[in-house]
Parts: C-alpha cells; structure tokens; sequence
C-alpha cells in the first residue's frame, strides 16, 4: 500500500467500535421513545420491582410486547434486572431524566425526534439527488413532539427566567400590552402568557392550519377572549405586518427554518413599537462546522437541520439557513433588521437554546 494511504490499524479499529456503539444507541433512542409514548417509564417509576406481566398492567399494554421491550432496556442498561426473580425497575438516577415529572428535563421527549426524522429519511435522500425539500405537512407527529419540547424548554422558565430578559416586559404585561408570537405552534407559550395577564393581548401566527385549530381550541376551552391565533405564511411580514402594533413580540425556535428569515425579521421589527421588545429563543452554535466540534450536542443539531429546519425551508424555495445557523449570523440578521439594540443570553436549564432581547 502507497506510504500515503497507510492503514492507521488502532483508529480503524476504534471507528469500528464506534460504529458498533452507534448502531446500538440508535436503536435505543427508538425504544425509549416508545418507552415515553407508551408510558412505561411513567409506570415503572411509580412500581418498584416488578415482573413484565405487572409493569403491562400498570401501562395497560401487551405483555408480550412490554417484555421484549424490557429486553433492550435490560441490556441497554436503563432498566436493572433480577434474574432471580425474573423482575425489573426503572432505577430513580434514571427515571429523572426519562419520566413525565423529570427532575433534570424529560430526554425522552428529545428521543422521540430520531423516529419522526427517520419517517422521511426516503424523501431526504431523494432531496439529495434532486435538490428541493421535504415540506412542513410530511412529518408526522411534529408539532406534537415540538409542543413537549417547549414545554420543557420554554414553559418552566416563561414567566421567571425568559420574559425578565426583556427589563420591565413582566410589569408591562401585567399593565396591559399587546403582544405577537410569530411562529408559535400549538400555542402553548402563549396561552400560558394570556392566563397570567389577562390585562394584556395576545396574537399568535403559524403556518400550520393543525397546530392553529389546536391553539384555537386550547385558547376557546379556558375562555381565553384575550388571545388568538392565525394561520399566517410570516415570509411575507416585512411588507404586511401592521406597523407599531405589538409591544413584545416572541419567537421559540421558529427564526431559523422561515423560508424568508430576514423578512420575519424585517416584519417584526416593522410591527413592534419604538419602545417595544423583541425576545428570541433559538439555537445555540457557531455557523462553523468546526466551531460546533465542542457542542455536546452538535452531532444531533446538525441531523435535526438536515432532515428537518434546512429542507422544510427548502420546500418553499427558501434561503434553508438550517438549525446551525449560528449565533454570528444571528446577531447580524438582527442588525441588518433594523435592531441597534442585541443582547445575548444563556439560561441554565437549556443546553440547547440562546435567547436575544432585541430592540429597535
């Protein structure tokens, strides 16, 4: 073999190892997903040991299927197993991170994105071969995944830790303000803000017409006259936004998959008041490969982008800025918005997010 190409036989061997490793934990992000569909992290935590027979009780689920399951908890080491007494228990240092009351944020909930991105792995790779993107309505279960996961992310420190940011936004709020989230799912932010400030009003934009009819409905179900939510394409805001109409606008998460990310942005700026606040949460990286090689969780970020925030923009002929966007390129999409005022923020109990308070 050319001196050039010699074989480096101790980094082969480790690759392979890796490669081992990464069929194996793959295949267990499937099953803790269904662990956290099923419930059977809910049911194991509150039990004990217990045969598989019981833990299918306690879930109401086959045992024939809550058994074989058991078996790739068991050797995937997340479950510990007495083969005395052929029994199991979900160990508490692991059901803090994997049950509906997680103390330390549900990982399981994350999990789930591996199977809804595997759905549309066929149309991606042809995305791959023909250009174009995979568009919004194709991935199933997203915005149902996506509202567990700002329920983690967003909603425990909403009101405490997020809204703050933003100076006197709290005492505002509670004054009476309007307020717009451009891009916000299911609604749930959102209908947490109108319950605490009744005295303020609330306005909600996507794209989606599922996740507007569930919003709406939630909003409807808790007599909520102060909130509404709109089926609205934001590509367009820079030139039909009502001008000077919100005194705080939110985004989570929604900046960087916009098929037109700076016209969202030159629409908000041009729809919120002079002395208004723009609060946005979004990813935290570099728009470097090689500045994201520290990120713990870099890998997963940039699989998400290719599979999902980068091709659904495509899908609309957009600019496909993909979730690594980066926090450079962040910062200067908000400049070159209108915004003088940026701030960067970190919050503990997100590894994943950034949150900008911009002002005009």
């Amino acid at each position: 073999m050319n001196q050039m190409f010699r074989l480096d036989t101790g980094r082969a061997a480790a690759f392979e190892e890796r490669m081992v490793g990464m069929l194996n934990e793959g295949a267990m992000c499937l099953m803790v997903s269904i662990g956290h569909r099923t419930g059977l992290f809910d049911a194991m935590s509150r039990m004990g040991w217990s045969d598989s027979a019981g833990i299918a009780r306690e879930a109401g689920l086959e045992e024939r299927y809550v058994r074989e399951w058991l078996g790739a908890m068991t050797v995937g080491r997340i479950v510990d197993h007495e083969p005395r007494t052929g029994t199991y228990r979900l160990p508490p240092e692991h059901a803090r991170v994997l049950t509906r009351d997680a103390e330390a944020g549900n990982f399981a909930v994350t999990a789930q994105e591996i199977s809804v991105l595997g759905g549309v792995e066929t149309a991606i790779v042809e995305c791959f071969r023909a250009g174009g993107g995979v568009p919004y309505g194709r991935f199933e279960r997203f915005h149902e995944v996506m509202m567990e996961e700002s329920a983690q992310t967003v909603l425990p420190a909403l009101i405490d830790q997020i809204l703050p940011l933003g100076g006197d936004v709290i005492a505002r709020l509670e004054a009476g303000i309007r307020v717009l989230d451009v891009g916000c799912g299911r609604g749930r932010a959102l209908t947490m803000m109108a319950e605490a400030f009744p005295n303020s009003r609330f306005v909600g934009y996507d794209l989606s017409e599922e996740a507007i009819e569930f919003a709406n409905a939630g909003a409807a179900a808790r007599g909520l006259a102060n909130l509404t939510f709109e089926v609205r394409d934001a590509r367009d805001l820079a030139a039909t936004a009502d001008e000077n109409a919100f005194d705080l606008v939110v985004t989570f998460d929604a900046i960087h998959d916009q098929a037109d990310p700076m016209s969202v942005l030159r629409g908000i700026r041009r729809t919120l008041r002079e002395d208004g606040v723009y609060i946005c949460q979004d990813i935290r990286g570099s728009c470097h490969h090689h500045g994201n090689m520290d990120n713990v969780l870099g890998p997963f970020l940039y699989t998400v982008s290719t599979m999902h925030c980068m091709t659904v923009s495509l899908a609309q002929g957009g600019e496909g800025l993909g979730t690594m966007w980066g926090c450079e390129t962040a910062i200067a999409y908000f400049a070159d918005a209108g915004f003088s005022k940026v701030t960067q923020h970190e919050l503990e109990h997100d590894i994943i997010n950034a949150y900008y308070v911009c002002r005009p």
